[in-house]
Protein backbone atom coordinates (compact mmCIF):
# COMPACT_ATOMS: atom_id res chain seq x y z
CA UNK A 1 0.00 0.00 0.00
CA UNK A 2 1.26 3.38 -1.14
CA UNK A 3 2.35 5.89 1.81
CA UNK A 4 -0.95 8.24 2.41
CA UNK A 5 -3.07 5.30 0.93
CA UNK A 6 -6.50 6.23 3.29
CA UNK A 7 -8.35 2.89 1.95
CA UNK A 8 -7.38 0.74 5.37
CA UNK A 9 -9.10 2.86 7.75
CA UNK A 10 -12.97 2.44 7.98
CA UNK A 11 -15.65 5.13 7.73
CA UNK A 12 -16.05 5.65 11.49
CA UNK A 13 -11.80 6.60 10.99
CA UNK A 14 -12.54 8.43 8.36
CA UNK A 15 -15.06 10.94 10.15
CA UNK A 16 -13.06 11.65 13.04
CA UNK A 17 -10.13 12.42 11.13
CA UNK A 18 -12.32 15.16 9.78
CA UNK A 19 -14.25 16.05 12.82
CA UNK A 20 -10.01 16.66 14.49
CA UNK A 21 -9.47 18.50 11.26
CA UNK A 22 -12.12 20.62 11.14
CA UNK A 23 -11.27 21.89 14.94
CA UNK A 24 -7.73 22.50 14.23
CA UNK A 25 -8.91 24.67 10.95
CA UNK A 26 -11.41 26.83 13.72
CA UNK A 27 -8.20 27.69 15.29
CA UNK A 28 -5.99 29.16 12.22
CA UNK A 29 -4.12 25.56 11.47
CA UNK A 30 -3.57 25.38 7.86
CA UNK A 31 -6.21 22.95 6.07
CA UNK A 32 -2.76 20.53 4.90
CA UNK A 33 -1.60 20.74 8.55
CA UNK A 34 -4.89 19.95 9.81
CA UNK A 35 -5.28 17.15 8.45
CA UNK A 36 -2.17 15.58 8.98
CA UNK A 37 -2.30 16.20 12.69
CA UNK A 38 -5.99 14.87 12.27
CA UNK A 39 -4.78 11.30 10.87
CA UNK A 40 -1.84 11.15 13.42
CA UNK A 41 -4.65 11.48 16.14
CA UNK A 42 -6.59 8.72 14.36
CA UNK A 43 -3.24 6.44 14.26
CA UNK A 44 -2.39 6.66 17.83
CA UNK A 45 -5.69 6.55 19.34
CA UNK A 46 -6.44 3.42 16.59
CA UNK A 47 -2.94 2.13 15.16
CA UNK A 48 -3.54 2.81 12.01
CA UNK A 49 -6.09 0.86 9.69
CA UNK A 50 -8.74 -1.15 11.06
CA UNK A 51 -10.14 -2.64 7.13
CA UNK A 52 -7.32 -5.49 7.37
CA UNK A 53 -9.85 -8.14 8.81
CA UNK A 54 -8.59 -9.82 12.20
CA UNK A 55 -8.65 -7.32 15.06
CA UNK A 56 -11.21 -4.87 13.92
CA UNK A 57 -13.41 -3.83 16.72
CA UNK A 58 -11.10 -4.51 19.37
CA UNK A 59 -11.19 -1.49 21.69
CA UNK A 60 -8.23 1.03 22.29
CA UNK A 61 -8.71 2.92 24.94
CA UNK A 62 -8.37 6.25 23.21
CA UNK A 63 -4.89 7.83 24.55
CA UNK A 64 -5.28 11.06 22.68
CA UNK A 65 -8.35 11.65 23.81
CA UNK A 66 -6.83 11.47 27.19
CA UNK A 67 -4.02 13.84 27.02
CA UNK A 68 -6.20 17.08 27.60
CA UNK A 69 -6.73 16.94 31.33
CA UNK A 70 -3.25 16.61 31.97
CA UNK A 71 -2.02 19.73 29.89
CA UNK A 72 -4.25 22.10 31.67
CA UNK A 73 -2.83 23.61 35.05
CA UNK A 74 0.79 23.49 34.51
CA UNK A 75 1.24 27.24 34.47
CA UNK A 76 -0.03 28.21 37.38
CA UNK A 77 1.24 25.16 39.13
CA UNK A 78 5.08 26.68 38.14
CA UNK A 79 4.15 29.71 39.93
CA UNK A 80 5.40 30.02 43.74
CA UNK A 81 2.64 29.52 46.14
CA UNK A 82 2.66 32.99 47.10
CA UNK A 83 1.83 34.16 43.72
CA UNK A 84 -1.33 31.71 43.33
CA UNK A 85 -2.76 32.94 46.56
CA UNK A 86 -2.59 35.94 45.99
CA UNK A 87 -4.17 35.93 42.46
CA UNK A 88 -6.94 33.53 44.48
CA UNK A 89 -7.19 36.01 47.19
CA UNK A 90 -7.79 39.24 44.32
CA UNK A 91 -10.49 36.73 42.56
CA UNK A 92 -12.28 36.53 45.96
CA UNK A 93 -12.59 40.33 46.32
CA UNK A 94 -13.82 40.67 42.66
CA UNK A 95 -16.27 38.30 42.67
CA UNK A 96 -17.25 39.41 46.36
CA UNK A 97 -17.07 42.70 45.36
CA UNK A 98 -19.18 42.23 42.20
CA UNK A 99 -21.93 40.18 43.23
CA UNK A 100 -25.29 40.49 43.32
CA UNK A 101 -28.09 41.11 45.89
Amino acid sequence: MPRGDKSAYTDKQELKADHIAAGYEQRGVPEKEAERRAWATVNKDDGGGKKSGSGRGKHTGHPAAHKGGRKGGAAAAARPKADRSAAAKKGWETRRRNKTH
